[in-house]
């Protein structure tokens, strides 16, 4: 009789993970998982671990391993549950971030893909659930470069050079003044850039570009960009070795003037002054604030254009020192009205 091997446990839901194991859950991962048990509102997430990546970099072919893709799945059905959302539906859908989790913190060196479970099946669905076909259209071609360029690897050229075209020829500077027309013609040309660049279309099935996109996360651990970070930096396989991949619900920063992202340290991180201190940007996604596209506003200006909110981020800030005990980064959202 044959005895029956459970197998390895990679996944793990930010209400159960444990906060203390960034060795196996990233930083990013852990702090999720703790942030989530300690009742901070966290977006619904889990995290696939440092371990299941260390098994996809010793295979042969980068497979995935064995049971980790069934494990994405239950783990997928549990934000179904929790967000009263589904990935993939058209009508109620659930879009996610996928984002790297090193141990050690390697910023800017790996990958993230945001808006993912976009297609051209649950964009009218996006367009008809918000009310808003500008945002959907936005985040839509969003999507669909920042796949193409992380998980496809086609460069960012690619995409910025058509972009760019478009905006120049109606004499448009700014991509706030981009209308919902401009950004349906950005995507369908981003679409046929993915044709051209990669010889099949832009991947419609969710799972396939979830999957995809883990695999990539993966991928990024032993880039040319993180391997020279992780040496000129010391950062030993003892200290961190492999990526946790952090999957999450989307929240949007970019859906109006009601909505703003930003990045933040607990204090002065130079000074060690006990102020608030980070940048943020009126409607935005979280790449748009680092990614040098528009010029962020420093925090203190937030009080006067959103002063309950402020107020709220002055309390998140307070609440994450005196929980951790130390000087902490962290990155926010503001969707209609809501910090998460």
């Amino acid at each position: 009789m044959t005895a029956n091997i459970n197998p390895p446990v990679y996944t793990y839901s930010f209400k159960k993970g444990d906060g203390k194991n960034k060795k196996l859950l990233g930083g990013k991962g852990a702090n999720l998982c703790e942030m989530t048990q300690i009742g901070i509102n966290v977006p619904p997430g889990f995290v696939i671990s440092t371990q299941a990546c260390l098994g996809y970099l010793d295979t042969a072919d980068r497979a995935l391993p064995d049971a980790l893709m069934d494990q994405v799945h239950a783990q997928i059905k549990m934000l179904e549950a929790d967000t009263g959302k589904s990935f993939g539906d058209a009508e109620n859908m659930l879009l996610l971030s996928v984002r790297s989790g090193s141990a050690m913190s390697m910023p800017g060196m790996m990958d993230t893909i945001l808006n993912l479970g976009l297609n051209s099946g649950t964009l009218p669905g996006l367009i008809k659930q918000t009310g808003n076909e500008r945002f959907a259209r936005d985040a839509y071609r969003r999507f669909i470069q920042l796949f193409g360029k992380v998980a496809l690897g086609i460069a960012d050229e690619k995409f910025d050079r058509p972009f760019d075209a478009i905006k120049k020829r109606d004499g448009i500077t700014e991509d706030t003044a981009l209308s919902a027309a401009h950004f349906k013609e950005a995507a369908e040309v981003f679409l046929e850039v993915v044709h051209s660049e990669t010889g099949r279309a832009f991947p419609e099935d969710v799972y396939e570009q979830l999957q995809l996109s883990i695999k990539s996360v993966f991928d990024s651990w032993m880039g040319k960009r993180a391997i020279d970070y992780r040496r000129e930096f010391k950062i030993t396989s003892a200290m961190a070795n492999g990526t946790a991949v952090n999957i999450q619900t989307m929240v949007f920063g970019n859906m109006g003037d009601d909505c703003a992202t930003g990045v933040g340290f607990t204090r002065n991180p130079g000074t060690g002054e006990n102020v608030m201190f980070g940048e943020f940007l009126i409607n935005a996604q979280g790449e748009d604030v680092v990614a040098g596209i528009r010029t962020p506003k420093p925090v203190h200006e937030l009080a006067g254009e959103m002063p309950q909110m402020y107020k709220e981020l002055v309390s998140l800030r307070d609440r994450l020192e005196n929980h951790y005990k130390e000087v902490q980064d962290y990155e926010y959202t503001v969707e209609k009205g809501v910090l998460v």
